[in-house]
């Protein structure tokens, strides 16, 4: 009867299997409830309560292809929304209500001759290496997705990724872009030590026709002495911009001792004569020069970041804390000293809650600001 209709057993077997792949899917849940106080010297204290829900669906496999897509909503809880861009004359709680597609993309993942293949087309999540050029800005309600063409191949030794993005979607409006930026990753996983990455980003911003394009160099390497293991990164960049250049650099030495890790650290965003400065705008940039959020945008003269930091876990609690000094690298400039606290739990398997704090105080850059956050996630 099936031959009579032109069906094959193979179709059908087929259509069998994508059907076995939806139902073998999984659901994506992911809510987070956060407060969100600023305490800035020079402006009204503002202050966020906000809820993020994403929500979407995973498939299973198929023929090595899945899909996935989800939905993100940002909304104020018990009308906490004293903060701009909300309401005007606030300091800025990046974390604009709304609802918008958060991800939506086709993946190959190669088995066999293609084994370490993939491909992916579609809104993503991008994270390359510790997120200090290409990150998903985690930290936020409304994450940092792109809709792109990106292909990666990995095996015991190499991994090696580009991606071509055309539009970034980002933390709030102000961030989204329609781009023609190429991303190019290559780690040697097993060089001596640890692994060194070579990278170029590319960027080009189809509104202004600005160009920005970087090429650096990361090492990233542990070596175990005992009961204590020494770490250290180091890293260099030059970046091309249509106004000039500028250099990055980093060096950071740490210690880890019984699951407590220590580590120092200076980082350099250069400046090209005080005319220009090295900038990261598709970095999760949260996570470093202090969680304060001063140094978004490097100052034209540069930035100079020397840090002391310590963690590890008590009581099933994760603890750090961090003190920066922040310099400028063109003059003599003394931009201000930062301390960061942070204890977070999890509960379970899919709940953590957390306290975090920052104090920035003011020298020759900014005004002093305290911002503290409080909050609750359920993850599947």
């Amino acid at each position: 009867m099936l031959a009579g209709l032109g069906i094959s057993h193979g179709a059908v077997a087929d259509d069998d299997a994508l059907i076995t792949a939806l139902k073998k899917g999984k659901p994506i849940l992911d809510m987070r409830l956060r407060s969100e106080s600023v305490d800035n010297d020079s402006a009204t204290d503002a202050d966020a309560l906000t809820l993020r829900t994403r929500l979407g669906w995973q498939t299973g496999d198929f023929h090595g292809f899945d899909a996935v897509a989800d939905v993100e909503d940002v909304h104020i809880v018990g009308k906490v929304d004293n903060y701009a861009p909300e309401q005007a004359g606030y300091p800025v709680v990046a974390d604009p209500t709304g609802t918008e597609l958060n991800e939506s993309y086709l993946r190959y993942r190669g088995s066999g001759a293609f084994d370490g293949v993939s491909v992916v087309y579609g809104r993503q999540r991008i994270i390359y290496d510790n997120a200090r050029f290409v990150g998903n800005v985690g930290w936020r309600q409304n994450e940092q997705t792109f809709d792109a063409s990106r292909a990666d191949y990995e095996n015991d030794d190499i991994a090696v990724s580009s991606a071509y993005i055309t539009q970034v979607h980002g933390i709030t409006d102000a961030f989204d872009a329609n781009v023609s930026s190429t991303l190019l990753n290559a780690r040697w996983k097993s060089a001596p030590g640890g692994s060194l990455t070579a990278y170029g980003y590319l960027l080009e911003d189809d509104g202004s026709g600005a160009d920005n394009d970087t090429y650096g160099l990361r090492y990233a390497g542990k070596a175990p002495l005992s009961s204590l293991t020494v770490l250290l990164t180091l890293e260099g960049a030059r970046q091309s911009v249509d106004a000039g250049d500028s250099d990055y650099y980093l060096a950071e030495l740490g210690a880890d001792l019984s699951g407590v890790t220590v580590k120092a650290g200076q980082e350099l965003l250069g400046s090209d004569g005080g005319s220009v400065a090295f900038q990261t705008p598709l970095a999760t940039k949260h996570a470093f020069n202090g969680w304060a959020d001063q140094f978004l945008v490097t100052p034209a003269d540069g930035l100079q970041d020397r840090y002391l930091g310590v963690s590890g876990k008590l009581a099933g609690f994760k603890l750090a804390a961090v003190y920066h000094d922040f310099q400028a690298d063109q003059g003599s400039g003394d931009y201000g000293t930062e301390t960061d606290l942070l204890a977070a739990r999890p509960i379970g398997s899919h709940y953590v809650v957390g306290l975090k704090y920052a104090d920035y105080q003011a020298d020759d850059y900014g005004s002093d600001t305290r911002k503290l956050w409080a909050w609750a996630e359920l993850k599947l």
